[in-house]
């Protein structure tokens, strides 16, 4: 199964529109954003597939996000959640709260997601992949990431906006 990461949208729909987009013809089947959506206009098209989704620290009308979530289908996961797909435990925060952080890495799951830094990473603690996709904003390259749970492949995708701003 693959599935795709994104990160810090901060409510540029278009170029989420087409980080979505992009992340489908990649084969996805599911979406995990690690927060930082600001509107609810991010959830509409996080909502083409399913999607797990985290508050970031951006995020300030938690209530009116999670009822778009829960309308779309999706899953809120609050500050921060795990669950399994494909046999794969998976975490997710945004990243801002190193407590969070703490909590969710001493359940050992297989991945850690999380966003914050705009910085895309991929790194193993123990026996954790802690993995940031980038950020579609405030970023020199817009960034996602395609995880296939079958083989662990991680692919970094750059979201092309030709109406940059």
């Amino acid at each position: 199964m693959r599935v795709g990461i994104l990160s810090d949208t901060h409510n540029r729909v278009e170029r989420t529109r087409l980080a979505v987009q992009l992340l489908i013809a990649e084969g996805v089947q599911a979406l995990i954003h690690c927060g930082d959506l600001t509107s609810c206009e991010i959830v509409e098209e996080c909502s083409a597939l399913t999607c797990y989704y985290v508050f970031g620290n951006n995020d300030f009308d938690e209530s009116e996000l999670s009822r778009s979530m829960t309308l779309g289908g999706g899953v809120c996961l609050g500050k921060g959640g795990e669950f399994t797909l494909a046999e794969r435990r998976i975490a997710v925060t945004h990243g801002d709260s190193a407590r969070e952080i703490r909590r969710l890495a001493a359940l050992a799951p297989d991945y850690l997601l999380y966003g914050h830094t705009h910085v895309p990473a991929d790194e193993k603690h123990e026996s954790t992949r802690y993995i940031n996709p980038g950020a579609l904003h405030r970023a020199p390259t817009w960034t996602v990431a395609r995880l296939d749970l079958a083989s662990d492949e991680l692919l970094y995708l750059d979201v092309v906006d030709h109406q940059r701003s």
